[in-house]
């Protein structure tokens, strides 16, 4: 069962884009050891957005999400990498369909 989600907004400093996008496609390796987190996605709606998208089944999957590896390696490298504070915003999820899967 899906029940919350998270959606991050991300702004790469001029010149940092591949860096950022290099950066969440290694997350990657991290997210899949997560159990909590039931599906992520890195995304870039232009040249210097990015974001990711994910969802989880409870609220302390979310927090974990949040605390682990990638919450980490953003907080580390994100004065060097983002224009911006990364935009973290919580997402109650209403219905979803995964494979597999549906709510």
């Amino acid at each position: 069962m899906i029940e919350v989600a998270l959606s991050v907004i991300l702004k790469a400093k001029p010149g940092k884009e591949k860096d950022v996008a290099d950066f969440l496609r290694s997350a990657l390796s991290v997210v899949e050891q997560e159990q909590g987190t039931r599906a992520w996605f890195a995304l870039q709606f232009d040249e210097s957005t990015f974001g990711v998208f994910d969802v989880f089944p409870d609220d302390d999957a979310r927090q974990t999400h949040l605390s682990g590896g990638v919450g980490q390696a953003l907080a580390a490298q994100g004065a060097e990498l983002f224009s911006v504070e990364p935009n973290i915003q919580n997402i109650d999820v209403l219905a979803y369909k995964l494979p597999g899967e549906s709510g």
